[in-house]
């Protein structure tokens, strides 16, 4: 009984739709940022070298990226209302999960072999659901 009650709960928190993200992805993840009063979205883009409990509301990833020749890497709560959207901009073959090899890794050597992907419908899939959610919001 209490089993179902905290999966109800788990299920309202997430949101409807997010976008099929998988390690070796190249993504783009906008943030809102607060500073005082005012509200900014600010854009991070690098490779997903790790996911987290993707069926759960708790769903995680870490993108890296290499600024400055500085390796910088954050994590995002998939479901966080901080996280505007996330949009898949390349995605790569890969055989594991957790890429943690990439971090000792610099030029030619990190780049990861790109795999044909439908863009369009990958990334639609985040978009949809949003809209449907904002009719049903009119109708109540």
């Amino acid at each position: 009984m209490s089993f179902a009650l905290i999966q109800k709960v788990n299920d309202e928190q997430k949101k409807s739709a997010v976008v099929d993200v998988r390690s070796g992805d190249t993504v783009r993840v906008y943030q809102k940022i607060k500073e005082g009063a005012k509200e900014r979205i600010q854009m991070f883009e690098g490779v997903v070298i790790r996911t987290d409990n993707k069926k759960s509301h708790t769903s995680r990833i870490t993108v890296r990226k290499v600024t400055s020749g500085v390796g910088v890497e954050k994590s995002f709560l998939l479901h966080s209302p901080l996280v505007e959207k996330v949009e898949v901009v390349r995605r790569a073959k890969v055989r594991r999960n957790y890429l943690s090899f990439l971090r000792g890794r610099s030029g030619k050597s990190a780049r990861l072999v790109a795999k044909n992907f439908d863009r369009d419908a990958t990334n639609a899939a985040g978009k949809a659901a949003p809209a449907k959610e904002a009719e049903t919001e009119e109708v109540k």
